[in-house]
Formats: structure tokens, sequence, C-alpha cells
């Protein structure tokens, strides 16, 4: 993508993960997820030893406090530059029913799916900012200024009647507001050339997706990435699948 510097939340497993291995290439990849030190994060902690352009960042996005020095971590280390990409990917998926769901599960998923990613997009705005305005780059597109949130096909309210064998209820409902959000964001944020869009990622092999899945975490990001690449100012906005084919809110 030619951006210089992505950040990604959610890196210590799954789709996450293989986000940081892929960018590392293309950018310097700040790889952020709630206690890169723990016994879960090994896989990460690795590839950042052999990847000096890779640097773990702690942040929560269930705490405020934690997402806000994170931003300032970050802010060091680009030493005046500004962040071209955020990816907003750290989220919480249940198998929880109208039956089934409580509300202490419906508020989780919604700071978890939904608060975390609008906290940390506003934390990370100052950059995005300079980003943009540091850029030769005409028009919108992921090099310049991004907020890319990692959303689901559940989360569309035209496709639920087809896609409801998985109810996933606090899932569905949190994403459905993330998309909102996105749209928010897109309202908000273009004036500054700070393009924003969600993103389905297929349904990927990992132990949200489980085993059963139709796609490798592999093949996800590869397609992700792909999409990321080619977005401009006329999907600033939208709600695509990791093939960069739309999805109907």
């Amino acid at each position: 993508m030619a951006a210089r510097s992505v950040l990604v939340t959610g890196c210590n497993r799954g789709l996450g993960l293989e986000l940081a291995r892929q960018l590392l290439g293309r950018a310097r990849v700040f790889a952020a997820c709630r206690d890169p030190a723990a016994p879960h994060a090994q896989e990460l902690r690795n590839l950042a030893s052999r990847h000096p352009n890779l640097v773990l960042v702690k942040l929560d996005v269930l705490n405020p406090e934690s997402i806000t020095e994170a931003a300032r971590m970050v802010e060091d280390q680009l030493n005046g530059l500004g962040l071209n990409l955020l990816i907003n990917n750290a989220g919480v998926y249940s198998k929880v029913t109208l039956e089934t769901v409580d509300s202490e599960e419906m508020v989780h998923a919604y700071k978890t799916n939904l608060v975390g990613p609008l906290l940390t997009a506003k934390a990370f705005l100052p950059l995005l900012k300079k980003a943009a305005q540091g850029s030769p780059e005409k028009g919108m597109s992921c090099r310049k200024a991004a907020v890319v949130n990692i959303s689901t096909v559940l989360a569309s309210l035209e496709k639920s009647p087809e896609t409801f064998y998985k109810p996933v209820i606090s899932y569905r409902c949190s994403k459905a507001a993330l998309n909102m959000l996105t749209r928010c964001q897109m309202l908000s944020y273009r004036e500054d050339g700070i393009l924003c869009a969600a993103i389905h990622p297929g349904w990927v092999k990992t132990d949200m997706g489980t085993q059963e899945a139709d796609l490798t975490v592999d093949e996800s990001v590869r397609g992700i990435l792909t999409v990321l690449s080619a977005l401009s100012e006329k999907h600033n906005g939208s709600f695509l699948n990791w093939l960069g084919k739309p999805i109907p809110w």
C-alpha cells in the first residue's frame, strides 16, 4: 500500500497477527494488543524480535487511559510524522441468542466492538490529520490517511434473513453499530482528507471463526490488503468484503 505507518489493534492472534505480518514489507507497523507481554502474545513478540519496523503497543480497547497512552507512545515513535492508517480489528464474538443473551454480555460486546474503535480513532485522529496534511497524495487513500473498521456481513440489516443461522446477537448488533460509526466518521473526517471504510474479512479460520470457516487467515488478509490498496475517494464510507465487493447496509 506504500503507507509509511499503520496501527492495527487486536494483534495477539488471528486476523490481527496476520495483518501485522503481511504489512511488514509495506509499512512501519504498530501492532497493538491488550498485553504484549502475556503468554498469548508470544508469537507476536517473536515476530517483533525479527523485524525492527514492527513496534509492539499496549492498547486495551476497554480502557480509555490505555488508548490515550498508546496514542502518546505512537506519536513519540513517529517523531513528528503522522499515522497513515488505523485498522480497528480488536473485537469479541459470543454465540448468544435472543434467549440466552443478557445485559452484561451485550454491554461487553458494545464496549469492545463499538466504543473501543470509537475512542481509538478519536485518540489517533491528530496523527491521522497530520498524515493527511503532510501527504503529497491527491484525493483519499490508505497511503494518505484512513480509518478501517473490521466489520462483518452479519451486521448487514438487509442480509440478516439469510445469515441468521448464526444468531450471535451481541456480535451482530454491536457490529451494526460499528457500521453506523463508520458512516459518521466518514461524514466527520472527510474534510480532513481521512478515508473511512468498513471491511468484512470473510468467514476465517481463527479462534473466533472456528476451523469450519471458508478462508485461511492468509487468504483473508491478502484480500483485505488488496482492497485497501485500491480504496479511493469514491469508496469513502463504504462497506466492502475482502474481495472488494459492496455489502448492503
